[in-house]
């Protein structure tokens, strides 16, 4: 499995949290669902930082020559990730959870 983390330092930037938090409600949460070979991704927000991400879990490598959904976040902030890490995953686990599926999960979509 790999792991990718994307990450924005906002200061300066147009977008705030609050705005990209409502970009998710529009279908780009919905749109990474349909990504071969992507076992999980979720976007995460410091607030005290003033930063912005997304965590990619991948079954294996992310497949070359698939078209990925449009970086919706880099389009509104203006610039690419200023942090972008690759990581393999040495060993995985899930807890035990009341979860039946993770998708449609988070405070952006809480509403």
């Amino acid at each position: 499995m790999r792991v990718d983390i994307a990450w924005w330092d906002l200061d300066g930037a147009p977008q705030t949290i609050d705005s990209l938090r409502e970009h998710l409600r529009d279908g780009t949460v919905d749109a990474w669902a349909e990504v071969p070979g992507l076992r999980l991704k979720f976007w995460i927000a410091d607030r005290e930082r003033n930063r912005w991400g997304a965590v990619m879990v991948w079954e294996d490598d992310r497949p070359a020559g698939e078209a990925l959904p449009p970086n919706r976040a880099a389009e509104l902030i203006g610039r690419p990730p200023g942090h972008r890490l690759r990581f393999e995953a040495e060993a995985v686990a899930e807890g035990a959870h009341a979860f039946t599926a993770l998708h449609g999960l988070g405070a952006a979509l809480a509403d």
